[in-house]
């Protein structure tokens, strides 16, 4: 399969400086925007970024085919494939802009949902499923790739982020060009976490390079963040000693340049910073879910009309910079990475029940061979029965 980076080689042009107006005031002027809902450029005092033609072009791209394999997954799901998924729908700008604005030597810590972040890590779309499928624990190669294992233990994996950034400290790996970064992502839910609350003490005591990226999606399953916070989430981190910033989390290009800032910031030493990406998940939270219990189809229209995808193609096509068949061709492309995934994930093998003892320690254990082997002899005196 094609990774997420394929498209990233040779020479980029710099594009044309383009006329940009400043943000209007609107509901919410705490709010970082770079792309209305309407698809028009606009500016920010405090963050703007300039992109090539190929760069607004790859954006696209990155977000077309995410969402592409996401909604294959949630039918490989419905059609008895997988055990359970966890969409993104809604939030790939979120993901897309956030993971492109990261450089190669950071560490990410996801949840369960970072498949968007994960594309953008050059990891192969289908390493997930297998965990979603069970037939493994979506194991890869962390530190090749620089992508921690999906957390399931809400909350969890910002701890696990602080500490890594505080040891990135210790190991003097800040400042300078080689300067590294870590990013958590959590959703609003988790920010209710004590694990996640936590973090950001550590994180602010020991000025440690992280920065905190909550994906506002405003549910926690069922409950909706005005039952868990009565204030913007990213005014918590005032509270705490860093800086917090809100960010329209269904605008890519803002996405980008404020998660970017941050992640140049901790790298240069100075401290972690929570981002409030401001989204809507607009599917379940996970395929085991009923949103139609808890919120109206009224709502879910009304975020419709600020679909991410959108937005970047309607300023794409009145800027000039794609048409029909630029779209035709990434559809295609997409339909053809969701058609490779769907059927390499139903030739996944079952794996043999042994392989729950493997990989537990590194270097082996007296213990658990012992346990294999009791294990096997078991297994072994079922064979030929019929029960």
């Amino acid at each position: 399969m094609v990774n997420g980076d394929q498209h990233r080689t040779g020479p980029k042009k710099k594009a044309p400086a383009r006329r940009k107006k400043t943000a209007p005031p609107s509901g919410d002027t705490e709010m970082v925007q770079l792309l209305t809902a309407d698809g028009e450029r606009v500016s920010h005092p405090d963050y703007d970024i300039d992109l090539s033609d190929d760069d607004y072009r790859n954006l696209y791209r990155d977000m077309t085919i995410v969402r592409r394999l996401d909604s294959e997954g949630t039918a490989l799901q419905r059609q008895g494939q997988l055990g359970i998924w966890a969409s993104l729908l809604g939030q790939e700008a979120a993901q897309i802009g956030s993971g492109r604005a990261l450089a190669p030597q950071d560490m990410v810590f996801p949840t369960y949902r970072e498949h968007g972040v994960l594309w953008t890590r050059g990891i192969d779309p289908i390493m997930p499923f297998g965990l979603f499928r069970g037939v493994d624990l979506g194991g890869w190669d962390s530190r090749k790739y620089k992508f921690q294992m999906y957390t399931i233990v809400i909350g969890a994996q910002a701890l696990h982020a602080t500490g890594y950034a505080m040891g990135v400290t210790m190991d003097g790996k800040v400042g300078g060009d080689d300067g590294e970064a870590v990013i958590a992502y959590f959703g609003d839910g988790a920010s209710s976490q004590g694990d996640v609350n936590e973090s950001f003490v550590w994180a602010s005591v020991y000025n440690a390079p992280v920065v905190f990226f909550c994906q506002n999606n405003q549910y926690a399953i069922s409950e909706p963040v005005i039952r868990q916070a009565k204030a913007p989430l990213y005014k918590r981190a005032d509270g705490f000693g860093f800086p917090g910033v809100r960010v329209d989390g269904n605008d890519v290009l803002a996405t980008y340049a404020v998660t970017k800032a941050a992640v140049d910031n901790a790298r240069e030493g100075n401290g972690p910073a929570f981002i409030e990406a401001f989204t809507y998940r607009m599917g379940a939270h996970t395929t085991t879910d009923d949103p139609t219990r808890y919120r109206d189809s009224g709502e879910v229209e009304e975020w419709k009309t600020r679909d991410p995808i959108a937005r970047l193609r309607t300023f794409l096509k009145n800027e000039g910079l794609a048409d029909g068949d630029f779209f035709d061709g990434i559809d295609a492309e997409a339909d053809k990475h969701a058609l490779d995934l769907r059927e390499r994930v139903i030739a996944m093998p079952d794996p043999q029940p042994s392989a729950i003892f493997d990989h537990v320690y590194a270097e082996g254990s007296t213990l658990v061979d012992s346990e294999r082997a009791e294990f096997n002899t078991y297994h072994a005196s079922f064979e030929g029965s019929d029960h």
